[in-house]
């Protein structure tokens, strides 16, 4: 786990399971109006990792894509939101306009798979992970946290999934 300076940090998954375990160490830090951005091919463990953050969060629903539906929305027994957007169909931030982002932001936590794609829609600060497929079982993941928030939420992530 090579920590490549205080607002990034590396890691590689063995496995869908300890993406999915990671994923819901992250999920159990995240509040409402926290920003969440998934890049990487397809295949890159990124719906994987969502469904261990929503867990993590609270989430008592199955995660799945929501590639044709755009936007899913998950809830825990207080109410509050959790939002999962794939932007893979969408061409540019205006496509997203018409989505309210915003109100996802200000209403949630907002997880966002394929974010490059409305990047200009997206407040700028945010945590974003870069997910790559390295092989049949290995994901790499790189987080890196935009914004003093997310270095703080960086930070403890750090501390909780590793310890250091």
């Amino acid at each position: 786990m090579p920590i490549l300076d205080d607002r990034s940090l590396e890691f590689f998954s063995r496995s869908a399971d300890q993406t999915r375990r990671l994923g819901m160490r992250l999920g159990g830090l995240l509040k409402t109006g926290d920003v969440v951005c998934l890049s990487g091919d397809l295949g890159a463990g990124k719906t994987t990792l969502v469904q261990g953050i929503a867990q993590g969060w609270g989430s008592m629903d199955p995660v799945t894509s929501p590639t044709f539906i755009l936007v899913n929305l998950y809830r825990r027994p207080d109410k509050n939101h959790f939002y999962h957007l794939d932007a893979y169909r969408l061409e540019d931030g205006s496509d997203a306009d018409e989505l309210d982002i915003q109100q996802m932001e200000d209403n949630g936590v907002l997880v966002i798979e394929w974010p490059e794609r409305i990047n200009t829609a997206i407040s700028p600060e945010r945590l974003w992970i870069n997910l790559s497929w390295q092989s049949e079982e290995q994901r790499n993941m790189v987080f890196l946290a935009q914004g003093q928030h997310y270095e703080r939420l960086l930070n403890d992530f750090r501390q909780q999934a590793f310890g250091g």
